[in-house]
């Protein structure tokens, strides 16, 4: 075993879990409620301000439908989201990733490298703190690249040439194949049977099969995709223990 990898497999047996699990986490709870209670409440500090100094106020029914269509399109989205991230980002990740956004495109990635570069296992108290390590240090990044872009991104994007342009709406779905392909190393068979299943069924929502159900093509595929990847790995774990 080389230097690395025996100072990376100390790393993680040297992890305390009554501390961890304890006042660790407690704290982490304690300030993760706070800021997500505090986030949620400054969004709506702009609309206060404009309601009260400038005597702006909503249109009540208008108000009450965009609630309505807002519950409808991302009410499973919140439910799933939370749980399909949750075994990567740890506890203290989900707070900071909510709080913090960009959770696909940047977070997830970021705590799954960070993972994977320090040879610890999501899910595990070592992954907990790796994963909140790695997505700190992308949220600092990021508020650092957004303060720059902003001041600076129209005038750079413009100069760029129209097909470097045009490469930049590929950055997604490159990042996700990236993802997939390290994913599905640890359990090839698994990974070959999810991406198969979730071809074939995002075949059918793209086909308006199961438009019968509201919104199926906001959720459906994305709730079905993780749970049954659950049931499947649960299944599996059964049957080689």
């Amino acid at each position: 075993m080389s230097k690395l990898n025996q100072n990376q497999a100390g790393a993680s047996a040297n992890v305390d879990t009554d501390f961890y699990h304890g006042t660790y986490m407690s704290q982490m709870n304690r300030i993760g409620k706070i800021t997500g209670y505090g986030g949620a409440a400054l969004s709506f500090m702009p609309l206060i301000y404009l309601w009260i100094s400038q005597g702006l106020s909503p249109d009540w029914p208008a108000f009450a439908t965009a609630m309505l269509t807002c519950v409808s399109t991302f009410l499973v989205v919140q439910i799933v989201e939370p749980i399909s991230y949750f075994p990567v980002l740890g506890p203290v990740g989900t707070y900071i990733a909510f709080l913090s956004g960009n959770i696909s495109n940047m977070r997830v990635p970021c705590a799954t490298v960070a993972q994977k570069a320090a040879g610890v296992e999501a899910g595990t108290p070592q992954g907990s703190l790796i994963a909140t390590l790695g997505m700190a240090v992308s949220v600092i990044f990021n508020v650092t690249v957004l303060t720059i872009g902003a001041i600076l991104g129209v005038g750079i994007l413009s100069a760029l040439p129209p097909e470097v342009r045009v490469s930049l709406n590929y950055l997604l779905p490159a990042l996700f194949g990236a993802l997939l392909v390290q994913s599905s190393m640890k359990d090839p068979k698994q990974g070959l049977v999810m991406t198969g299943f979730a071809l074939a069924f995002y075949s059918v929502l793209k086909l308006g099969w199961l438009d019968f159900i509201p919104g199926a093509r906001n959720w459906m595929g994305i709730l079905l995709t993780v749970f049954i990847s659950i049931m499947l790995g649960i299944k599996r774990h059964k049957q080689t223990a």
